[in-house]
């Protein structure tokens, strides 16, 4: 028997220009030190990490990624348009700011073949590692040859994880996410698409182009947009 379509928010995806900047940005934004991440060698990057779980969404975790001035430079795009000079000249411009989320899926080919079925293609199903203190991460993520977010950032990429997750050993941060919602032209055409992988727990209103976090932080609620 086929299982139903399940899609639940992973993570966060906070741009910066430079790791250090993506940093100071955190601790003064949301007054915290961002966790260790590591290197992804696919994509010529690398991250900071930390838990905002929450009893609306558990184990996600937020990322602030920039590109690694030390990494070989990849023969393809970035993941999360970060090629795209508007974005990258709008982050250096402006500072760090929330780019886009990724949704963890059970089964990213079929998750992929459903979005392709509502006229969108979500990308090549990618294989990628990296090296931690509690041992190897793998994961299957979607990344599109031009390197889009799609919806503006709104449709969230895809991943799906191996045996480990990152949150596993991520301890609780005195942050939690409370809310994700999206703005968008497009949102009847998004609400599809969410439905098509089943996502739920992100809002999707008509507007102008904008992803909006909640987050409850020891400064109280806090809200980053796009």
């Amino acid at each position: 028997m086929r299982m139903a379509p399940h899609a639940e928010v992973d993570h966060l995806v906070v741009l910066a220009t430079t790791l250090n900047e993506g940093v100071a940005w955190c601790e003064a934004t949301l007054g915290l030190t961002p966790g260790p991440g590591g290197q992804h060698a696919l994509m010529g990057t690398h991250n900071r990490l930390f838990s905002i779980a929450s009893a609306s969404y558990p184990a996600a975790y937020f990322e602030i990624i920039a590109i690694d001035p030390g990494a070989t430079p990849p023969a393809r795009r970035r993941w999360f348009d970060m090629d795209d000079v508007a974005l990258r000249e709008r982050v250096q411009r402006q500072g760090p700011q929330l780019a886009h989320f990724v949704a963890r899926v059970p089964d990213v080919a079929a998750a992929v073949a459903a979005l392709r079925a509502q006229g969108i293609e979500r990308g090549t199903v990618l294989q990628a590692e990296r090296a931690t203190p509690q041992g190897l991460l793998q994961w299957q993520i979607t990344v599109r040859d031009d390197g889009q977010r799609l919806f503006d950032g709104g449709l969230a990429t895809l991943i799906q994880w191996g045996a480990v997750h990152p949150s596993d050993s991520m301890p609780a941060s005195g942050v939690t996410l409370e809310r994700l919602a999206v703005q968008h032209p497009q949102a009847d055409a998004l609400t599809a698409a969410y439905r098509a992988i089943g996502l739920c727990g992100v809002d999707v209103q008509p507007g102008p182009a904008q992803l909006c976090a909640q987050l409850q932080t020891a400064r109280g609620l806090m809200q980053l947009a796009s």
